[in-house]
């Protein structure tokens, strides 16, 4: 992506956000994004026993001080369970998903990761369409893996 490249009709600067690896110190800030976008939230404790794991990689975009977004995975042996993907609603529709999974994939392959599955909400299209443009393809459904409200997962992995 280059800076101030147009997705649906926003910008984003990227001069202004930086995608690092998560911190301790990011935790608040993560747990409160967490919050205030899933209905049952990991809590600030989840993130730090996870963060704290040697088979996870996290990572966190930064604008001007504030945590905009994450993600995260569960690494086993050649394979991860993506965790966690987060982007602020304010922050939404400007590449900021994409670019921390891509970065956060390459990372992993550079580790010996092969291949990625996710769990994501089958009313989601937005995700869903991200994950292909990823490379990934839907390979089943968990039913009723979702609560709050109860909803069917699609299952998708790497190609």
């Amino acid at each position: 992506m280059t800076d101030g490249q147009a997705l649906a009709g926003k910008t984003v600067d990227w001069e202004k956000i930086v995608i690092r690896a998560m911190h301790q110190e990011d935790l608040e800030q993560v747990a409160e994004l967490e919050k205030s976008i899933f209905s049952e939230p990991w809590s600030r404790e989840g993130f730090a026993l996870s963060l704290a794991s040697k088979d996870t990689l996290y990572f966190v975009a930064v604008c001007e001080e504030r945590i905009v977004g994450y993600c995260g995975l569960l690494r086993s042996f050649e394979e991860a369970d993506i965790t966690n993907v987060a982007v602020d609603v304010s922050r939404r529709n400007q590449g900021i998903a994409e670019k921390m999974l891509s970065i956060m994939m390459q990372e992993g392959m550079e580790r010996g990761i092969e291949r990625f599955t996710l769990e994501v909400r089958s009313s989601n299209q937005a995700a869903i369409h991200l994950y292909e443009r990823l490379g990934f393809g839907s390979v089943g459904v968990r039913k009723n893996f979702y609560s709050k409200p109860t909803e069917d997962a699609l299952i998708m992995w790497t190609k």
